[in-house]
């Protein structure tokens, strides 16, 4: 089965697959700087500057890798780096991810920021690939959430892509409960979204399809389906399905799908489902740096 029109969906969603490296650059020292804000005394008391020395990142468990366009900027300025894995990779266990060669207190300095932000990025990707594993129509898609990590926003939305997910950013407005309540209704909230943007897709967040009907004459370009069973959904996507241009119309569904539920809902007729565990649930990858 194949999700039809899949691309001329109203919505559409993106994969952030690369960064900007001095944005990465000025992240990485930030992590650095606060890090160590009084320095690393026991690396300058026991390694002299002059000393060099050669290690290897090793993945100390099977994973999916997430991480090459932030580690070729966090040690770029002070050492040989040869990354061996590319994102989105399965690794096995005991294979190397990078060597480095260079400064040995530079390199035992940012040691323990670079495996935190390589694991916590690798154990999301890793997450991520279960999902996106169980089978589904094609051009059905796994959506992330911003349920993400202060300061980290991007840097998890990175490894959700490397992972196999797409990416929920800001290229669609999502009309909730409290932004009808806020604005006082449906039609305001919809009319405010469309004014300010109007070339911004809208998609609205329904928790029954008595919502869905209320919504009916007002051509929106997509509903999220809010914590619903699969047959609620299939019975939502005919009823959108019947709109005019309700073919174009993307469906996602939300709210309590985990990775044991997910096969209930892909062949429901929706387009996507997002979930925040991808990036709430991940659990750290164990990696580890080995000098030689």
């Amino acid at each position: 089965m194949k999700i039809a029109d899949s691309l001329f969906r109203k919505i559409q969603f993106e994969r952030v697959l690369s960064l900007d490296g001095e944005w990465v650059r000025s992240q990485v020292l930030r992590f650095f700087n606060k890090d160590t804000p009084f320095g690393d005394l026991t690396t300058k008391s026991f390694i002299p500057p002059e000393k060099t020395a050669e290690a290897q990142i090793i993945a100390g468990e099977t994973c999916v890798f997430a991480g090459a366009e932030l580690l070729k900027h966090c040690f770029n300025d002070i050492t040989e780096l040869d990354i061996t894995v590319n994102d989105g990779e399965r690794v096995e266990v005991g294979k190397s991810i990078a060597s480095l060669r260079g400064s040995a207190r530079n390199i035992l300095m940012r040691e323990r920021v670079v495996l935190n932000l390589l694991q916590h990025l690798s154990g999301i990707a890793t997450n991520v690939q279960k999902y996106v594993d169980i089978p589904s129509p094609e051009g059905f898609m796994i959506l992330d959430t911003h349920k993400t990590t202060p300061e980290l926003y991007l840097l998890e939305k990175y490894a959700v892509a490397a992972g196999g997910g797409h990416n929920r950013l800001s290229s669609t407005m999502l009309i909730k409960d409290n932004h009808i309540t806020a604005s006082g209704g449906l039609q305001n909230a919809e009319a405010f979204a469309r004014s300010t943007h109007p070339k911004v897709p809208v998609e609205l967040e329904v928790q029954t399809m008595e919502q869905i009907k209320e919504a009916r004459e007002i051509g929106l370009d997509g509903f999220l389906l809010d914590n619903m069973t699969p047959e609620e959904v299939k019975k939502c996507v005919t009823l959108i399905r019947s709109f005019p241009s309700g073919e174009s119309v993307f469906i996602e569904a939300s709210g309590g799908i985990i990775l044991e539920t997910l096969s209930d809902y892909v062949w429901t007729g929706i387009d996507a489902v997002s979930i925040g565990e991808l990036t709430t649930h991940s659990r750290r990858i164990h990696l580890k740096i080995d000098f030689k």
